[in-house]
């Protein structure tokens, strides 16, 4: 089920007694949240709204709480967050009665609505309480949109209300938001605000409008290193000082973004397309995309040479060989400087 559909199944008044919310999307995982806790009002929240962190909380305590009759309303709310026994991932020292769990999964308490947050690409379908959770819950798919779905959500939402971007305007909020569509999503009030009065939401307004994200600038200064273009590897990096970037975080997300396209430059020799680059390296399609642009016009070589000299920056910089704020700048004249 789409997080669309649960909201007017909601509204219909279909009230699921068990949700799970799967995926990594942000956005949709929060649109679909506040749905769901609306279903409480605002003066039974403190009662009838509860919400667990299961890397905090042992599962018995929200399950004593989901067992119990809803004060002096329809509903109770139980939100379980970070069910990481539900995934392939190891968590805490919170001890969790997983068997009372199942059973509640089999049969829910219909006056409670139990919501489980599952921030995850898929859940370990082996277990047995994986599978009594999705036998019972109605699932709601919040994963990653890719580019052109988040795209049409976003045109979408702007059209609903009243506002027309145009086709560069839209690549440009992709482009700055790396096709995130959680970044996009944030840019929509300020973007329709601007355009209230009929304003044109081109190229122009929303390069104005929504600011560059760091790994935007961090991909413009790893096509000037590999283009040799020193002058302006150093002055984006400069300016990225300038605004209290720290240079060992810099290094390592243009460290990340050299394996990255090592990766992809390795796989593209062996006939990987988009979609199966970005499933194997578990990269959002995006990323994934620019970097096959990039990749496809590079030798292997120079590129595992920047990458293994970024390596050996990080290694001088943490061990103090070398001033933080050179070091970048001295590998850039060497890396310029090869044939």
């Amino acid at each position: 089920m789409q997080v669309g559909e649960l909201i007017n199944q909601l509204k219909a008044k279909r009230i699921p007694p068990l949700v799970l919310l799967l995926g990594e999307e942000t956005a949709l995982c929060d649109q679909a949240l506040a749905a769901l806790t609306a279903l409480i009002p605002a003066d039974q929240t403190t009662m009838n709204l509860a919400r667990y962190d299961m890397r905090e909380t042992p599962v018995s305590v929200a399950l004593d709480d989901a067992q119990s009759p809803p004060f002096f309303g329809d509903y109770r709310e139980v939100i379980i967050e970070s069910p990481y026994f539900l995934s392939g991932e190891t968590g805490g020292k919170v001890e969790h009665d997983l068997d009372s769990l199942t059973a509640y999964f089999k049969n829910p308490v219909p006056s409670t609505v139990m919501v489980i947050v599952a921030p995850y690409k898929k859940l370990d379908e082996r277990k047995r309480l994986t599978k009594a959770l999705k036998k019972s819950a109605v699932v709601v798919d919040t994963a990653t949109l890719d580019e052109p779905a988040a795209k049409r959500a976003i045109t979408t939402s702007l059209r609903q209300a009243g506002v027309t971007i145009t086709p560069g305007g839209l690549n440009t909020l992709t482009r700055r938001t790396n096709a995130n569509y959680t970044a996009m999503l944030a840019a929509v009030p300020k973007l329709k605000l601007y355009a209230a009065n009929g304003a044109k939401l081109d190229e122009a307004a929303v390069s104005a409008l929504v600011p560059r994200e760091l790994t935007d600038r961090v991909f413009d200064l790893v096509s000037a290193v590999l283009a040799k273009n020193t002058a302006e590897a150093l002055s984006i990096y400069r300016d990225l000082l300038l605004q209290k970037e720290e240079p060992i975080r810099l290094n390592n997300l243009l460290e990340n973004q050299f394996q990255l396209l090592l990766q992809v430059k390795v796989l593209m020799q062996k006939g990987y397309a988009q979609g199966p680059l970005a499933q194997t390296l578990k990269v959002h399609p995006y990323r994934v995309k620019l970097a096959i642009q990039s990749a496809r016009h590079l030798a292997l070589g120079p590129l595992a040479s920047a990458y293994l000299g970024l390596v050996d920056t990080e290694t001088q910089m943490k061990t103090g060989q070398i001033d933080k704020n050179l070091a970048f700048e001295l590998f850039v004249l060497r890396y310029a400087g090869q044939a």
